[in-house]
Parts: structure tokens; sequence; C-alpha cells
């Protein structure tokens, strides 16, 4: 349990000093051309705490520069905890219970959030699985696509009308996609590109992974219609259905509404929080910390629609 009256989740100048820590372990360097040695924190009353100044480049920064929390006018501790609280409830936190813990505006939150949801996404290291690994597929369908918001319940039946959604889980890490539609050829596509040849796919019944599975080591499958959860080869989709069951409690319970082009964020954030279960509250938000440089998020962009 992180206690939520510790200093840097309070006060601005122990914030600063904790963000410090966490980013410049070794000391302050410039993010605008790296110097490590020649870099001097302004000291008196014309300068603010937290102001360096690089003798490379002559450029001023501090430790958010560079950062998601760039330029941002949300004090630094609001942001630490924003950043612990999406990190360490387990099925999300609503815009709005942010705006109403943080004292923000509900904007303000919503747009704290989606940037918090950058530093959770997390890229790709190589293939999943491996030889003597198995990989769990599976595809899921939910909500309901942009384009048919406003439309009758007559209308908007179907799995072709909801949202799509592919996750793909080996060895307790979840790799989940937004797609326009979960056919063979674009779960084939997914398949391939994030699963080594050598490994052993186990997914459900479904028509789905028929062909692809033979590009694969073996195919396995387990037949839910008839009550068979675990095959006789230990095959399974468990996993990759509890990740499931999280993620649309998260969604329904919490956020309740999502709009198709802004699912593949929340998906990270749910990704992100899976992957890192094993450790704490405060680790898993100082992973997150970990990975606010270079990703800025300006609220135009975060608006804009998906490609």
């Amino acid at each position: 349990m992180y206690d939520l009256t510790k200093p840097f989740f309070n006060d601005p100048d122990e914030a600063r000093k904790y963000l410090e820590a966490k980013r410049w372990p070794d000391g302050a360097y410039c993010p605008h051309c790296g110097e490590v040695d020649a870099v001097t924190e302004m000291q008196g009353k014309a300068h603010r705490p937290g102001l360096y100044q690089c003798n490379s480049c002559r450029q001023q920064f501090s430790v958010t520069v560079g950062t998601l929390y760039e330029r941002s006018k949300v004090p630094l501790q609001k942001w630490l905890l924003a950043t612990f609280l999406l990190s360490s409830s387990k099925k999300g936190m609503s815009a709005h219970q942010l705006h109403r813990m943080l004292g923000v505006t509900y904007k303000t939150a919503w747009f704290m959030a989606h940037r918090i949801r950058e530093s959770m996404k997390e890229e790709p290291t190589g293939p999943m699985g491996g030889e003597g690994e198995s990989v769990q597929a599976d595809e899921t369908y939910f909500g309901t696509r942009d384009a048919l918001r406003g439309k009758s319940w007559a209308e908007k039946k179907g799995h072709s009308k909801k949202m799509s959604v592919v996750s793909l889980i080996s060895g307790g890490k979840a790799r989940t996609f937004t797609v326009k539609r979960a056919d063979a050829q674009t779960v084939r596509e997914l398949l391939v590109t994030n699963v080594s040849r050598d490994t052993e796919l186990h997914t459900d019944e479904s028509r789905l992974y028929v062909r692809v599975g033979d590009e694969f080591a073996k195919h396995r499958t387990v037949v839910h219609v008839r009550g068979q959860y675990v095959g006789p080869h230990g095959e399974s989709t468990n996993k990759v259905e509890n990740y499931f069951s999280i993620f649309k409690r998260g969604m329904r319970g919490v956020y309740q509404h999502c709009s198709e082009k802004h699912l593949q964020r929340y998906i990270n954030e749910f990704d992100f929080r899976y992957n890192n279960r094993t450790i704490t509250d405060g680790e898993r938000a100082d992973v997150a910390l970990a990975n606010i440089a270079g990703k800025r998020l300006t609220y135009r962009r975060t608006n804009e629609a998906r490609a």
C-alpha cells in the first residue's frame, strides 16, 4: 500500500526532487544536447527551484523538459499522484474521479490521463513465444463503432457493429490490439508479426485461427461449447480470457464510454498494468515515470482521429 500523504504527492518541491532522483539518478544532464558534466543548477531568488543551465549549449532546462509533463500548468505533485492512481487502479480510474481527487477540471483530468497512458505504451522488444513456448490468442467485441453512435439498438446488433480487440499472451505478458475488423486476414497479420513461428499456438474453436495455425509449430484448440477449458496437452485460453475480463469490467464499469479512435490508448493502459502486475503499485508507477521522456502529447494530437 502506497501512502498518499507522502511529501512528493503534496509538495511541489518534494515532487520535483523525487522526479529528479528517478530521471537523473547519476545527476542532471541536458535534454537539449545530452551534456552531462557541464551542467549548473541556477541559484538565487531570480531563478525558480530546479532550474539548470547547460554550459555547452547555453540552454536552460528543468526535470520536466522533454517529458510528458513539459509546459504543463498542473503542479508536478498532482502529475505524480495521477500517475500513481492510474498505475495502481486495477480496472483504471475515470477522468471524473481524477478531476475530483486532484482538484482540476474534468477537461484537464481527461487530458492528463491520456498523457499518462502515453508513458504506459510499451514498444515490442521482439517476437513473443519461441521454441517450447506457447501463445494464447483470442478476440473480443464490445461497445459500438464510432460511425454507429446514435443509431437504434437493432442497427448496432452484431459483432461487425462493435469495436474489435485481439490479444496475445505469452509468459504472462500481453500484447493487445484494436482492429477495424477481426477477420482471418487481420488476425494472421498480427500473429505472424508478433509471434515466433516456433511457438505453439493456443486458441478456442474460432475459425479465424484454423489456417494461420498451420504456420506455427503446433496449433492446439479448446472447445468451449463442449465445456472444455484445458485440453489434454495443457492447451488453454484462460489467461487471455482473464485479461479480457479485467479489460471489459474496466471499460464498462469505470470508463463506460470510449471513442474508437482512443481505444488503443486504453488498451495500452490495461496491457501496462497486466504486464507489471507482479510488482508493487509504487514500483509500477515508477516504471511509468521512467517512460515519460520523449513522449510529448498535445491536446490537439490527442483528439486527432486514428488513421
